[in-house]
């Protein structure tokens, strides 16, 4: 690697104060549309309707800041919103034409994620569409999910290393009896990376295996934690839910039906880098091209997967900046009152959940005028 080289790679980590300010900035913009889509989530509402509300959100507010850039700067949604109910896990963002509808009691995951310049912010949260506290399992699988999440905030730091999380996360959900769910996996994340090398593994099994990796001062990580009162192990009962895909940028094949190559001409062109929604696409086309596309690799599909009926799923997840001065969440929303069925008594839960986080005020740069 050249001189030029290594002084690029070094200005696009958390050491450049801009690229600090654009994760801040994206996070910002992705929590005010979790709050927005929280915002509409009453009884009888569609989840189609929500999900294009979140994501009509985040591309307002990144096509307005960044206007009079030197050089133009890719900015917008980085992960369609999804919103999957009860034992649905992840990834639901249906067609326009679904009916799928909340109900009074349903336990929503809202999932979605925004950049600015590659930058990227993610946040998944869970809510109980009712009044008063959630009580009874509804609160052990939410009570499971933030637990884990407060925990992991504390373990991933620099000299840590990816399995003393995956370790955590799966005694503190065992403490509310409940599962971690299988196959969810916490990346590290650069610039117009969403899935990037380093891995957290939340639960290990055969099918899946990561390399062990220890955490660095100015990583970023998007840290994904679901929970569950089943087994733990999802399931893809429809691939025709699969709305949500990924370019695969390392592939490629000559397609052989015009339907694809139009669909695939269509997502290289707006979506490159960054998954996107099939709904975002001329449907008419969209669902003969992506079958091509995905049986040969060119697109990563993000399954729609699902607990049995009847279990609970809870979703948190959050992104952390691993400053100098410590680490710093900068995704998340506040949780509902809970009230669990069993409290945590062991003390080495207590002990992560007392460790300190450092300020967040110091590291960082000032956000440039004009944004």
């Amino acid at each position: 690697m050249s001189d030029d080289e290594s002084k690029e790679e070094k200005e696009l980590d958390l050491s450049s104060a801009d690229v600090v300010t654009k994760y801040k900035l994206a996070a910002e913009i992705v929590n005010k549309a979790l709050q927005a889509v929280l915002a509409e989530c009453k009884a009888g509402t569609k989840v189609v309707e929500l999900c294009d509300r979140g994501d009509s959100y985040i591309k307002t507010q990144t096509a307005s800041v960044y206007k009079n850039a030197k050089k133009k700067i890719d900015k917008g949604v980085a992960f369609p919103t999804c919103v999957s109910l009860n034992n649905t896990v992840c990834h639901f963002s249906p067609l326009a034409g679904d009916e799928t509808a909340l109900s009074e009691g349903d336990i929503v995951k809202i999932d979605l994620g925004c950049h600015i310049d590659g930058f990227v912010a993610v946040v998944a949260h869970t809510h109980v569409l009712q009044e008063g506290p959630v009580t009874g399992r509804a609160a052990d699988v939410l009570a499971a999910a933030n637990t884990a999440a407060e925990v992991a905030l504390r373990l991933v730091r620099p000299g840590k290393k990816t399995r003393d999380v995956s370790e955590a996360i799966q005694k503190v959900a065992a403490a509310y009896d409940c599962k971690v769910a299988e196959g969810v996996l916490s990346h590290q994340m650069k610039q117009f990376v969403i899935d990037g090398n380093k891995v957290i593994l939340s639960v290990s099994n055969p099918e899946t295996r990561v390399d062990e990796s220890e955490f660095e001062e100015n990583e970023v990580y998007a840290i994904d934690i679901v929970t569950s009162t089943g087994e733990g192990k999802p399931k893809l009962l429809d691939e025709r839910q699969t709305t949500v895909y990924k370019r695969a940028v390392d592939k490629s094949y000559h397609l052989k039906m015009k339907a694809s190559r139009f669909i695939f001409s269509e997502i290289s062109q707006k979506f490159p880098l960054m998954p996107f929604t099939a709904r975002q696409l001329e449907e008419k086309r969209a669902r003969l091209g992506l079958v091509e596309c995905v049986n040969h690799e060119l697109l990563q599909p993000y399954p729609v997967l699902h607990e049995r009926t009847g279990d609970l799923v809870a979703h948190i997840k959050f992104t952390v900046l691993l400053m100098p001065n410590g680490s710093d969440r900068i995704t998340g929303h506040s949780v509902q009152d809970v009230q669990p069925s069993s409290t945590v008594d062991d003390p080495e839960i207590k002990s992560w959940l007392a460790m300190g986080i450092k300020s967040k005020k110091k590291g960082g740069g000032k956000k440039k005028k004009g944004l």
